[in-house]
C-alpha cells in the first residue's frame, strides 16, 4: 500500500468497507470477435479504449483474438463491444492443443479454432476417454503381446 492511499484512507469520510468492495482487480480479459477487416478492427479498438480502466488492446485480426488489460470486469468489457460494434462476443473459449488429454473427443474438437487451440471444455463425456473400465484393461491385457502367458488360445 503506497504512501497516498495509506492517506487517503486515514481522511476518507466514507466508510472503508464500501471503497474496497468497489475496486476492481487488474486483469486480463480475452475475447472472441469476428474481425473482417481495418474498418472492424478500429470500431473494436475505440470501442475498448474509450473504457474506463482500460490499460492496452491489442488485437489479433487472423485469430479473431482481442486482448484487453486494465481494472475491468468480462462481463463488462463484453458487453460494451457488443453494444458499441454489433458484432457477436464471447469470452476466448480456446486452450493450447497440449493442455487438453483428449483434443479429438467431441466436445472439443472446433474447426474454426485457431492454429494449436481447441475449445475448453469441462465436459465429464470427454474427460472419460482416459479412464478405463477394469473389464476394459482386463479384455486388452488378455490379448496383449506383452503378456503371453494370458491366453493359451493364442
Amino acid at each position: 500500500m503506497g504512501v497516498l492511499d495509506h492517506l487517503s484512507d486515514m481522511f476518507d469520510c466514507t466508510s472503508g468497507d464500501f471503497k474496497h468492495r468497489n475496486r476492481k482487480q487488474f486483469q486480463t480479459v480475452e475475447l472472441k470477435v469476428k474481425i473482417d477487416c481495418e474498418g472492424c478492427e478500429r470500431r473494436v479498438r475505440r470501442a475498448l479504449e474509450g473504457m474506463k480502466g482500460v490499460s492496452s488492446v491489442v488485437i489479433e485480426p487472423r485469430q479473431h483474438k482481442v486482448t484487453v488489460v486494465g481494472y475491468v470486469e468480462p462481463q463488462k468489457v463484453v458487453s460494451r463491444v457488443t453494444h458499441r460494434t454489433g458484432k457477436k462476443v464471447e469470452l476466448w473459449p480456446y486452450v493450447p492443443y497440449d493442455l487438453v488429454a483428449h483434443p479429438y473427443a467431441a466436445g472439443v474438437y472446433d474447426r474454426k479454432a485457431p492454429a494449436g487451440y481447441v475449445r475448453y471444455s469441462e465436459d465429464p463425456r470427454a474427460s472419460q476417454l482416459g479412464r478405463a473400465s477394469s473389464t476394459e484393461v482386463r479384455y486388452t491385457t488378455a490379448f496383449s503381446d506383452e503378456n503371453t502367458t494370458a491366453c493359451a488360445v493364442m
